[in-house]
């Protein structure tokens, strides 16, 4: 017989990390890895929405790293009397990864004269929605950092993240030929 995927052990408002040791489901650690996991969520959606695969198999690509980066943070302190489990490590090559993957883009598309607002097509609506997502595990990473260790590249590699997510968003519009809306000042 399976195990349930319910054991009541969070009923009470902790959860358990990975390698031991409890928490309250408000504390930063949980707020870090849980907006990552939202963030991989939102990916998935974003998936299923693009049309382009070369954009999905960058997308499957950071889902996966985005998993590493979230056992890490769900990963409780070593102490005394607790070891440092194992945990996948981030590959400290996909941060210069993903700039070529801009920069191939970038090669590719109209250049930026104006802030563009999100939208246009579904895949594209979807990336900049993951986007938004990025930026605020970005923002709870950071916060978690001013209290306890985190790996050195995650915050750069969330960075690098948001504008991969804007670029590949903008990408899957102009190869479905819809121009990026782009915003104007009520001013003029």
């Amino acid at each position: 017989m399976a195990p349930k995927i319910y054991t009541r052990t969070g009923d009470t408002g902790d959860t358990g990390l990975f390698g031991g040791g409890r928490v309250s489901k408000g504390d930063l650690r949980v707020e870090a890895y849980g907006t990552v996991d939202e963030l991989n969520a939102a990916l998935g959606w974003a998936a299923s929405k693009v049309n382009e695969q070369e954009i999905k198999g960058h997308i499957e690509t950071v889902q996966d790293d985005l998993f590493v980066i979230g056992a890490d943070l769900a990963t409780s302190p070593p102490t005394e009397l607790r070891p440092q489990p194992k945990v996948p490590i981030l590959d400290k090559s996909r941060i210069g990864e993903m700039e070529s993957w801009i920069d191939a883009a970038d090669d590719e598309l109209p250049g930026l004269t104006a802030f563009v607002l999100p939208g246009g097509s579904e895949g594209a609506a979807a990336l900049h929605m993951a986007r938004t997502i990025c930026r605020r595990a970005e923002r709870a990473v950071v916060r978690l950092g001013t209290q306890e260790d985190v790996i050195d590249d995650v915050i750069p590699y969330l960075n690098r993240l948001s504008d991969l997510l804007f670029t590949l968003a903008r990408l899957e519009n102009h190869r479905a030929g819809i121009s990026d809306r782009e915003w104007s000042s009520p001013d003029g």
